[in-house]
C-alpha cells in the first residue's frame, strides 16, 4: 500500500485525517545467528519493507490500536497501558507504551493508531521488531522524549521480553532502528558498539527464500535455547569465570569444553563460539571484497545451526540444500530464529531466475509447500514519512 492509501484507510477507520506517518523496517541477518543473547556479534541489514504506523491525537484519554493485518481493534485507557493482554497482536505496541511509562514518561494524550506491515508474518524477517520500533519511534517523536535509536531498540527488546514473552536478543530491534541503506550492521550485542559496513555486491543479489513454514519463537523452543546456553555458561564458570559464551575463542573453548557435562548444552555452546568466529571472519571477507569466503561461512553457519543448535528443521534444510546445488549461488543459510521462516542467499545476477525456478520446484516437491522469493534491497532504519 502507498502512504496515500494508508492515509485513506486511516480516514475510513477513524473518520479523520492522520497527523503523522512513521515507518520501521524488517531485517535480514546475513550471518551471526543465536549469538546476540550470548553476548556475541551479528551482521544484519534493514530491508526496504517493514511496518507503517499512522496516528492522530484524540480527546478520549485512550489509545486505540487498529491493524490492517489483524481483525481485532483494541481500545485501552491510560490505566491499562502497563498490563499485558491475553493472546493479542496489540501486545507488541502496547509493550512499548509500558516501557515508556516505566522510564517515567507520562502518557496524558490519547491517540488513534493504525498499523500496516508488509513484512511477511512468520517469515523470520522481524515483523515484531519492526512493529515495536515503529511504535517507539513514533512515541519518541510525539512526546519529545529525546531517546536515541539505541534506546528505542532496547525499549522494543524489553517490550518483547515482557509482553510477547520471548527472551530475544537485541539484534532485530537494533537493525530496525539503526539500519542504513546499502550497509549492514556489525553489532557487538554485549557492548552495543557497532560499525556500518558498506555492502558492495557487484553482480550479486541478496535473495530471501520464504519456506512458508511459519517460525514460532514463542513456542518455547527459542527460550529453551536461551536456557541451554545459560546452563553451558554456569558449568564453564567452574573452570573459567565468564558472563557470555561469546567471550571464548574457539581455541579457549576446546581447552575447557569438557566442563560442560550436559551434552545438549555442549552442542549449543559449540555453535555459539563457532558462529561468533564465523561472523568476524565474514565481515573481514566482505570488507576485502572476498564474497567466496563470505559464502562458505554462510554455508558453515547453516550446518552448525542444523547440527549443533538444531533450529533449522526439514523446510529450512531443504531450502538451503537445494540452493547449494545451483551454479552461481555463493552461499545460503537460514536466517532469523529458525524453526521455519526464511533462508538468505548470495546469488550471482545471472543465476537469480534459475534459482527461483529450480529451488522453488525442488522445495515444493520435497516439502509440499509453494515457497516465495524476494530480492532484498537494503534500506534505512526507522523514520517519519509524513
Amino acid at each position: 500500500m502507498t502512504v496515500s492509501e494508508l492515509k485513506s484507510s486511516f480516514q475510513s477507520a477513524y473518520g479523520k485525517e492522520a497527523e503523522a506517518v512513521y515507518f520501521s523496517p524488517g531485517r535480514v541477518n546475513l550471518i551471526g545467528e543465536h549469538t546476540d543473547y550470548n553476548g556475541g556479534a551479528v551482521f544484519p541489514c534493514a530491508l526496504s519493507f517493514g511496518t507503517y504506523l499512522l496516528l492522530a491525537k484524540n480527546d478520549k484519554k485512550a489509545i486505540n490500536f487498529k491493524s490492517l493485518n489483524q481483525p481485532e481493534v483494541i481500545s485501552l485507557g491510560f490505566d491499562q497501558l502497563t498490563t499485558r493482554l491475553e493472546k493479542s497482536w496489540a501486545n507488541y505496541p502496547l509493550g512499548v507504551f509500558a516501557q515508556f511509562i516505566k522510564r517515567g514518561v507520562k502518557i496524558e494524550q490519547g491517540y488513534d493508531i493504525l498499523i500496516w506491515g508488509n513484512v511477511p508474518n512468520g517469515a523470520g524477517l522481524s515483523s515484531s521488531a519492526a512493529l515495536e520500533v515503529v511504535t517507539a519511534y513514533a512515541l519518541n517523536d510525539q512526546l519529545g522524549t529525546g531517546f536515541d535509536r539505541t534506546v528505542l531498540a532496547q525499549i522494543g527488546q524489553k517490550s518483547e521480553h515482557e509482553f510477547a514473552l520471548v527472551n530475544c536478543g537485541i539484534m532485530d530491534q537494533f537493525a530496525s532502528a539503526n539500519g542504513k541503506k546499502d550497509h549492514a550492521i556489525h553489532l557487538n550485542c554485549d557492548t552495543l558498539e557497532f560499525e556500518l559496513v558498506p555492502v558492495k555486491l557487484k553482480g550479486v543479489k541478496i535473495l530471501i527464500s520464504n519456506t512458508h513454514s511459519p517460525h514460532k519463537l514463542d513456542s518455547g523452543a527459542y527460550n529453551e535455547r536461551v536456557a541451554q546456553c545459560k546452563t553451558a555458561v554456569e558449568q564453564l564458570n567452574k573452570v573459567r569465570p565468564l558472563k557470555y559464551l561469546a567471550e571464548l575463542t574457539e581455541e579457549e573453548f576446546k581447552k575447557i569444553e569438557s566442563a560442560i557435562t550436559d551434552p545438549i548444552a555442549h552442542k549449543r555452546a559449540r555453535h555459539v563460539v563457532g558462529e561468533v568466529q564465523r561472523t568476524s571472519d565474514a565481515v573481514k571477507a566482505l570488507k576485502a571484497g572476498n564474497l567466496e569466503t563470505f559464502g562458505k561461512l554462510m554455508n558453515a553457519s547453516h550446518a552448525s545451526l542444523r547440527d549443533d543448535y538444531e533450529v533449522t528443521g526439514p523446510e529450512l534444510d531443504a531450502m538451503a540444500e537445494e540452493a547449494w546445488k545451483i551454479d552461481g549461488v555463493i552461499g545460503s543459510r537460514m536466517t532469523g530464529g529458525g524453526f521455519g521462516g526464511c533462508t538468505v542467499s548470495l546469488v550471482k545476477d545471472e543465476a537469480v531466475d534459475t534459482f527461483i525456478k529450480q529451488v522453488g520446484e525442488a522445495y515444493e516437491k520435497r516439502i509440499g509447500i509453494k515457497p516465495e522469493f524476494y530480492v532484498a534491497e537494503i534500506g534505512d532504519g526507522a523514520t517519519r514519512l509524513a
